[in-house]
């Protein structure tokens, strides 16, 4: 045991001291890669090497030849798409799972894992008001949450209408409604996609990205009596950053017998905020809510949560039942019957290790500052000649645009060659826009500062 303990000393010596360095370059270094995927495969590529390194050179190589093809995506000026930073304590732990590299998907087997993902599973339900004998799934991001609830839900509107998916498949099964707002996230129809549910029907949204609720009922009353319903409704436009009308929609939904789910990818952390919470009223009456750690909570990628109501639903849509997998009867169920994956990286640690490490005033806080921050960005902007601010920043999102699409292409690519911030680009409402996503815990005054004086430089350049 001692030889096989020293073996990884140099290697993990060398690979702390070289993401040391990466950690303290964050905050100065140009947001952008200077290189691209092209110019690094040259540097990676050609045919396998004869000889084997040193594993110790190996890290120094990989160090070496990797930095100048990162994004600096941990930098508190990082706004584009919603990608957070990584908390100390999240950090930690994630090494702390590759160290212990545990197969975590049975209770039985690795009992340590599954203890720590199902505390931290019942400490988000409290922080996000969501029913307490729900199941949480850690699973790979909001894509595979989004999949797994819908797999839920596809298993018990089918139950309900007598057919059983597991067994039978679709062929030959009730025609399944999915209905969904006009300007939902798009891992949504990825997700139906791979349920073999095909494209939902589109419900009218408002100038916010809101699903009307008055369209909603119209279409509702468009599907025959009888027939299974999903609803997907979506907590955070992309965008805009808006919320559904939950409690209306979903009190529509529900009289139909329809299965409501709600993507909630950022915007579900509105709910452990007091001053936030009246965005995300009547959420909790839904059936399954989708959510990212890695995103608002800033725990390491990937990590993802899939949170469904009925446990029944979930664990008979994910469920695998083998003669070598033993199962756990004492407690709630084993990880792999909440996820897709059945070979499992213990995802759910660093999410315990991040909430152990704020508390609930500290997650709060952590929502709150990052609204703030977009708020503050937004105003910034706005004092700014030329730049138009699109949406109403109800969250952490800030949409806009430079004028016509050719002037607003052209301001975002002055703002990625300069290095100082990151923003994206995108299209909403017919025309090309800037999206800026706040995220990173780590973003403070001086990063707002310096974002808004960049697009300030970029726009009167």
């Amino acid at each position: 045991m001692t030889a096989r303990s020293e073996a990884y000393d140099e290697s993990l010596a060398k690979a702390h001291e070289h993401v040391r360095r990466w950690l303290s370059s964050v905050d100065e270094r140009p947001i952008g890669p200077r290189v691209t995927a092209n110019d690094l495969l040259e540097e990676f590529g050609g045919p396998l090497p004869e000889h084997g390194m040193d594993p110790a050179d190996v890290v120094d190589e990989l160090a070496a030849k990797a930095d100048p093809g990162l994004m600096a995506i941990a930098s508190g000026r990082f706004f584009g798409w919603v990608m957070g930073g990584t908390l100390p304590a999240g950090l930690a732990a994630d090494w702390m799972v590759s160290g212990w590299d545990q197969n975590a998907g049975m209770r039985y087997s690795t009992p340590a894992t599954a203890a720590l993902e199902e505390s931290a599973g019942r400490w988000l339900l409290e922080l996000l008001h969501l029913p307490p004998e729900s199941d949480v799934g850690f699973v790979t991001g909001a894509t595979m949450s989004n999949f797994t609830c819908l797999a839920a839900a596809r298993h018990a509107v089918l139950a309900k209408a007598g057919w059983d998916v597991e067994r039978g498949g679709l062929t030959g099964a009730p025609r399944i409604n999915v209905l969904g707002g006009a300007e939902r996230h798009d891992t949504v129809d990825l997700a139906l996609r791979y349920l073999g549910l095909g494209q939902p029907t589109a419900v009218a949204a408002d100038t916010e990205g809101r699903i009307r609720v008055d369209a909603l009922a119209d279409t509702l009353a468009a599907v025959p009596d009888g027939e299974p319903i999903i609803l997907c409704l979506q907590a955070g436009n992309v965008h805009s950053g808006a919320f559904d009308p939950f409690a209306d929609a979903i009190g529509l939904a529900h009289e139909r017998g329809a299965w409501v789910h709600v993507d909630g990818a950022f915007g579900l952390w509105a709910a452990a905020s007091p001053a936030l919470s009246h965005l995300v009223e009547g959420l909790a009456g839904a059936d399954s809510w989708t959510t990212d750690a890695h995103k608002t909570l800033n725990v390491p990628y990937d990590c993802g949560l899939a949170i469904v109501a009925d446990p029944t639903a979930l664990r008979s849509a994910m469920g695998v039942h083998a003669s070598y997998l033993v199962a756990d009867e004492t407690g709630p169920g084993d990880p792999h019957e909440k996820a897709p994956e059945l070979s499992r990286r213990a995802r759910g640690v660093p999410v315990w290790a991040v909430l152990r490490s704020l508390g609930r005033e500290g997650v709060t806080d952590l929502v709150d500052g990052l609204v703030a921050n977009a708020r503050e960005i937004a105003n910034g902007l706005r004092a700014i000649d030329g730049v138009e601010v699109l949406n109403d920043v109800v969250y952490t999102q800030v949409c806009v645009a430079f004028g016509s699409d050719e002037r607003t292409r052209e301001v975002t690519a002055r703002l990625i060659a300069d290095g100082t911030t990151w923003m994206s680009g995108s299209r909403w409402h017919d025309r090309d826009v800037v999206r800026i996503s706040v995220s990173n815990w780590s973003t403070d005054q001086r990063d707002v500062r310096l974002s808004v004086d960049a697009v300030r430089a970029a726009v009167e350049r």
